[in-house]
């Protein structure tokens, strides 16, 4: 072979390698790319909302589902997922229900089917009532006492329209196992059972509303309550 003809032979084989290291450098490239776009498409959720998965409702998408926290505690549902969206138009693309914001973040309830749905409806009541209970649903929510702030978490139990007058009585158990009721016409608050053994009798009732939340400050205890208790959903 002259010299002629091996020289273009190893310019050929230079030329392929180069070629295939090129095609080989693209599709990492643009895998890296894929990769970096998906990443940057999933909602960045605070870690305080307990934020999982890669995206809802499938890997990739703006949102994510959000488990048990100390901010998520009250909207969370059995019969329902929750689900977080930095924009308001994403939380409305998912079709749920929006139950508050948080941090910035927009919830959002999801319902997943009628959690009682299959079991036996008891003829005397439409209503179905938590097992072993008469409330119409449990929670914990954000609670305070002694003037605190409510950063405690307490059991409540709801019974929707318990009175002829449409009134909801909403029942908050503290740590101390101690009971108050308070009171709603829709999703006003309207007051709370007092009594002279606990000097409860003269404290002072006020409520205030924050977006779906309902903060009751009764004397120097104060609780936290959302719509979506008190009405169902």
């Amino acid at each position: 072979m002259n010299l002629a003809v091996r020289a273009s032979t190893i310019v050929a084989i230079l030329s392929l390698a180069a070629c295939n290291a090129s095609a080989g450098n693209e599709a990492d490239d643009s895998n890296v790319l894929e990769t970096n776009a998906m990443t940057a498409s999933v909602a960045d959720i605070p870690e305080s909302l307990a934020p999982f998965g890669n995206g809802y409702p499938k890997a990739g998408d703006p949102c994510r589902r959000l488990g048990e926290s100390a901010l998520t505690s009250n909207y969370l549902d059995d019969s329902a997922i929750l689900v977080g969206c930095t924009t308001k138009a994403d939380a409305d693309a998912l079709g749920g229900k929006i139950v508050a914001t948080v941090s910035g973040v927009t919830l959002v309830s999801v319902a997943q089917g009628d959690a009682n749905e299959g079991l036996p409806v008891d003829s005397e009541s439409v209503d179905a009532k938590v097992p072993g209970t008469d409330y119409d649903a449990t929670t914990q929510l954000s609670c305070g006492f002694g003037g605190a702030a409510p950063t405690q978490s307490c059991n409540a139990g709801v019974r929707r329209k318990a009175f002829d007058d449409g009134t909801t009585v909403v029942e908050v158990t503290s740590p101390s196992g101690s009971k108050r009721a308070i009171f709603f016409k829709g999703t006003t608050a309207t007051g709370a059972d007092s009594a002279q053994a606990d000097g409860s009798a003269g404290w002072d009732f006020k409520a205030t509303r924050d977006g779906d939340v309902t903060t009751v400050r009764f004397g120097p205890e104060t609780y936290k309550i959302v719509d979506a208790l008190v009405e169902g959903g």
